[in-house]
């Protein structure tokens, strides 16, 4: 079991320490990259030696936040620090060395596993990003533009450009004094979320006329195959954000993403709800989690099983109206 850490006994705690090496997980998002990214070119700021752990899945729209803090051959940290990673599981495939030598994890969800020595956890952040931004304050007194840049991607990624319901005021706050330091949001926007890959807008294309509606059109289950991806000639960087799809659609509680990994009996899923789904419930009932609204978990099953599997537990999950 962790000892829990609050935001000012990290900062203190990261003070008295040096030679970082920094954990992101699988198939990272702008919110790992993004506050490894910060937090590592924060603490160089402070004097300290950090550097961020080579993650092989890193995609070129997020590559630019990390791709001056990856760790060189043979570097030996002192302490390892996971960012926005909820379970040891979740690291990538070079990272599970360091599994049981984690000292410390900073984390916004709450379905974390108290994998590390020490945790900082705050689940009513939007973003871990919030919380390193926070951090970065309390060591620094201040946030240079280079670290601004990598958080204002995280805030914004976590809440889908400030649209998702996990935006609060406080994250807000953080983009406005983000901006104010540096932050070229202009650019960050169309970058994130205004533009398309022609690989993304075909796979789009496949989605939208792939769609399922089950329980009355509450359910909306779309799916993404190796073949389609293949068809479409994309790859990670042209599905990021992609679950979103099926829970915009009117009339939606949950939508729900089935995409096949590295081989057929290997999917990911994504749930994305109305505040009267729970996505976290319905994900830890098949051994994953996240939030109210949004969580996801993996399988070793085919499209179609993982499909069978989820409508056989939905109803469950669902309002009485929906059913």
């Amino acid at each position: 079991m962790s000892q829990s850490l609050t935001i000012p006994e990290t900062a203190s705690w990261l003070k008295e320490r040096d030679n970082f090496l920094i954990l992101t997980h699988r198939r990272p998002d702008g919110d790992s990259l993004g506050c490894a990214g910060a937090l590592a070119q924060g603490l160089n700021e402070a004097g300290k030696k950090a550097f961020v752990l080579y993650n092989p899945e890193v995609t070129p729209r997020y590559a630019r936040f990390v791709d001056q803090h990856w760790a060189p051959d043979g570097y030996e940290a002192d302490f390892i620090i996971a960012i926005d990673t909820a379970s040891a599981e979740l690291l990538p495939a070079n990272g599970k060395k360091y599994e049981y030598r984690i000292s410390l994890c900073i984390d916004h969800h709450s379905s974390n596993t108290n994998y590390s020595e020490y945790i900082c956890l705050d689940g009513t952040y939007a973003s871990c990003g919030e919380i390193i931004y926070e951090l970065l304050l309390m060591i620094s007194g201040g946030i240079s533009a280079k670290s601004a840049e990598c958080l204002y991607a995280a805030v914004s990624t976590d809440t889908g450009c400030f649209a998702f319901s996990n935006t609060t005021a406080n994250t807000l706050r953080v983009a406005a004094e983000l901006i104010d330091a540096g932050a070229p949001n202009t650019v960050l926007n169309r970058l994130l979320f205004r533009t398309k890959t022609l690989g993304r807008i075909k796979i789009e294309g496949m989605i939208y006329s792939g769609l399922e509606f089950h329980f009355e059109g509450a359910v909306a289950i779309s799916s993404i195959t190796g073949k389609m991806m293949e068809t479409a000639k994309a790859d990670e960087d042209d599905v990021d954000d992609i679950a979103s799809i099926p829970g915009s659609i009117e009339g939606v509680l949950a939508g729900i993403t089935i995409r096949e990994l590295t081989s057929e009996r290997d999917c990911k899923v994504s749930v994305r709800t109305t505040p009267a789904v729970n996505a976290h419930s319905i994900c830890a009932h098949f051994g994953g989690g996240g939030h109210h609204m949004a969580a996801g978990f993996s399988l070793k099953a085919t499209v179609e099983e993982v499909k069978t599997a989820l409508l056989g537990v939905l109803g469950d999950f669902l309002p009485v109206s929906g059913a």
